[in-house]
């Protein structure tokens, strides 16, 4: 395992998420800011890697491996927490719909990395590469969650229901995307049917 910066910063990202969890149940007032504070320091770290990566030349097999699996990590956790706490679903518009919601993003996850596993065994990882759509879903949806962990108003902008509505425009996104990586894998997801017939 190369240890270069981009992965430090990588199991850095991995090892905020049980801090994050420790500081959102924590009985104190300042447990929201500190959460939310925790969480936009691990986003920074997943940019920071990448950017690092590629402007000093040290990407590696490792590193590409680990990167997506700590951004799922992080994310995954973080709904779970906002979903699991009952203080919140009051202050839902409708907590079940945001249930939903979270199997969404979280199953997305899964399908993704599931797609990209099996595109990589049959050497076309490339076609389901990282799309436009795909970042504008990665922006949403950490915004949102920033939003969702910080809960109070933000220069008079209610932070918690701007991320439980910036989090259905991700969910919305995350099936475009989901869709868009289907639809470049599908040739070789059908190849061979035709012999069958």
């Amino acid at each position: 395992m190369p240890l270069n910066a981009p992965n430090i910063l990588t199991l850095l990202r991995i090892t905020l998420i049980p801090v994050f969890v420790i500081v959102y149940f924590l009985p104190v007032s300042w447990a929201n800011a500190g959460t939310a504070g925790v969480f936009l320091l691990a986003a920074l770290t997943d940019w920071l890697d990448g950017y690092l990566a590629r402007r000093w030349n040290q990407s590696s097999a490792f590193g590409a491996f680990l990167d997506p699996v700590a951004d799922k990590l992080m994310v995954a956790t973080a709904l779970i927490m906002i979903v699991a706490n009952p203080r919140l679903h009051p202050l839902l518009l409708n907590a079940p719909l945001f249930s939903v919601v979270v199997l969404i993003i979280v199953g997305r996850e899964i399908a993704v990395s599931a797609l990209r596993e099996w595109m990589a065994e049959v050497g076309k990882r490339k076609s389901v590469a990282v799309s436009v759509v795909g970042k504008f879903k990665t922006g949403a949806q950490m915004a949102a969650i920033f939003l969702l962990l910080y809960e109070r108003p933000i220069i008079g902008i209610p932070a918690f229901r701007a991320g439980e509505l910036l989090l259905y425009i991700a969910a919305l996104l995350t099936l475009w995307s989901m869709g868009v990586y289907l639809k470049a894998a599908w040739p070789e997801l059908t190849r061979g049917e035709d012999k069958g017939r």
